[in-house]
């Protein structure tokens, strides 16, 4: 067995180890589960959406737990400041003189939890815009580099609008994905009222090190993509735009995706594929994660808005609209 082949080996196992692990407290969500690894591990940034009492919560500190990484929460509420996220200088005396010191903020680790991150105003959700796309934060004019890894994952409630502000399109284009978390089935409901309601909560061991997940996300880097799939996640991507050949867009979208979608389309779909021990992505791990990177980043116009039709159907109809580039 070559080294190649022992790396990809390597990385369904973490993976396989790492959802083994998390079964034991989260019932069901597997795709979702996939799809925050999937991010973790394209070293990009995750938003959740559900309705409250799904778990989203308990979902991403058991990650925490399982991957052994630093993990802090912030609660996003209207009087939140930038300060609050990044840090900020305090003054104190030291040897008779006043001093500033810089106190970090929660920003500083490795797996953030952005809590209803669209009930804090557009001024402190910017706050989170240097640190997710630079991977670093500027305060008092000195630029302060995050841990490695680092992910963002924040929760959105779909339901509730009043005290909430819409997130700008700048700070959604810094999502990698959006994940849709639906009601458990009936079956999922029974096996969550037996862990929750019989017994102690479990106890999650770690099970996978910072390094090997440096490594993975070097793997991702690394894995080479042939022409004719790059070539698909620009043409899917492309034909998100009004002003493109495609059909649905130029009827229902007002604004479609920016190359960083293709970008996106890509390391999602090399991390799918290494995590299913595949060492190169196909066009089905493209389509597999089209609605996850493209839903966020396009805008319905009034007519979609007016016949019904969500973002998420917009994408599929792209998806089927676009032809796979032959070899």
């Amino acid at each position: 067995m070559n080294s190649e082949e022992s790396d990809i080996e390597s990385v369904s196992r973490i993976s396989n180890a790492i959802t083994g692990e998390l079964s034991k407290a989260i019932v069901g969500q597997e795709e979702i589960v996939k799809g925050l690894m999937a991010s973790l591990f394209a070293n990009g940034h995750c938003l959740l959406i559900g309705v409250p009492g799904l778990a989203k919560t308990l979902l991403v500190q058991s990650i925490a737990r399982v991957l052994g990484v630093d993990f802090k929460r912030i609660q996003f509420t209207p009087d939140l400041m930038p300060a609050d996220i990044v840090g900020s200088e305090v003054i104190h005396e030291h040897q008779g003189k006043m001093e500033f010191t810089y106190r970090p903020g929660p920003v500083f680790t490795n797996l953030l939890l952005a809590d209803e991150i669209n009930r804090t105003p557009p001024k402190t959700q910017s706050a989170l815009l240097e640190a997710m796309q630079e991977r670093h934060v500027t305060t008092a004019g000195e630029n302060r580099a995050l841990p490695n890894p680092f992910l963002v994952v924040a929760t959105q409630n779909p339901i509730e609008h009043e005290g909430t502000y819409p997130l700008p399109e700048a700070q959604l284009d810094r999502f990698m994905f959006s994940l849709n978390l639906d009601y458990p089935s009936q079956t999922d409901e029974m096996e969550i009222l037996r862990k929750t309601t019989i017994g102690t909560a479990a106890e999650l061991a770690s099970v996978v090190t910072r390094e090997d997940i440096l490594n993975i996300q070097r793997l991702v880097r690394a894995m080479p993509v042939a022409d004719h799939i790059l070539a698909y996640a620009v043409a899917i991507t492309s034909s998100t735009r009004p002003k493109s050949a495609g059909e649905t867009a130029k009827t229902y979208v007002e604004w479609g995706a920016g190359p960083r979608a293709s970008q996106y389309l890509i390391l999602g779909a090399k991390a799918f594929a290494l995590m299913d021990g595949r060492a190169a992505p196909e066009a089905d791990d493209i389509r597999r994660v089209a609605a996850q990177v493209l839903t966020h980043r396009i805008v319905p116009n009034y007519r979609a808005t007016g016949e019904g039709l969500s973002a998420h159907d917009l994408v599929a109809r792209i998806v089927k609209e676009v032809p796979e580039p032959s070899y």
